[in-house]
């Protein structure tokens, strides 16, 4: 497949598993997945990551909610190393677009990854402030637009026409439901997808034979109806 896989995730131990497979081309975090993963260190996690993995890009979100801010931390955070990507937001917690935050930023060649991205005329006005300064990423949410009903593939497939203007932009497939979204983004061109490791589990099972999945199945339900000791 010519679609990049990164995973997304916070977990050290997960993260350093993952670093060494080569079908892994690039990590994502986020303050979610960091609390989640117990981190409470914010600058010395990510240090420490880039030291085991210091050559493959690896986006690092700012939490400020005031654009100063957020571009002072965006500042520090791209000094961590040159494969650091500086997730921005779309907008802040009051609906603010960080457009022009991310025109300044990507001007003065930081490598950005706007996020939280669900619309197209988002995703628009990215592309537009980013233009071709430096490498950069834009994170669309399709598995939440997913979840409130509609489909995003032809959402998906204008946005990787808007960054085909700009050689430097990569469109991310973010927030996936289940594997088969992986063959969804490469069907429409789309540059990168971020994977969870319980999706990246289920690679395992592309193009499983059905009839034996199906048995599988069906043991699995008696072996757990046996474990349980249920009796009628």
């Amino acid at each position: 497949m010519k679609i990049k896989i990164f995973a997304d995730g916070a977990d050290k131990q997960d993260m350093l598993r993952l670093y060494a497979d080569p079908l892994i081309k690039g990590f994502t975090t986020n303050p979610t997945l960091m609390r989640k993963a117990g981190i409470t260190q914010y600058e010395v996690f990510a240090k420490d990551i880039l030291g085991h993995i210091p050559d493959r890009p690896i986006s690092f979100e700012v939490f400020s909610d005031e654009f100063d801010e957020m571009e002072r931390q965006a500042l520090k955070i791209a000094s961590w190393g040159p494969n650091v990507f500086v997730k921005i937001p779309v907008t802040n917690c009051a609906g603010d677009p960080t457009y022009e935050l991310v025109r300044r930023l990507a001007a003065r060649k930081v490598q950005v990854n706007v996020t939280a991205i669900l619309t197209l005329d988002q995703a628009r006005a990215v592309s537009a402030a980013l233009e071709d300064h430096a490498a950069s990423f834009i994170s669309i949410f399709a598995g939440r637009i997913a979840d409130t009903g509609r489909d995003p593939v032809p959402l998906m497939a204008a946005a990787v026409d808007v960054c085909h203007a700009f050689r430097r932009q990569e469109l991310i497939w973010a927030s996936p439901r289940e594997l088969l979204n992986l063959y969804h983004a490469e069907s429409i061109g789309c540059h990168v997808i971020t994977v969870t490791s319980d999706i990246l589990k289920k690679l395992s099972l592309v193009d499983k034979d059905l009839a034996l999945y199906s048995l599988e199945t069906v043991r699995m339900f008696r072996e757990d109806a046996v474990a349980a000791g249920f009796h009628l």
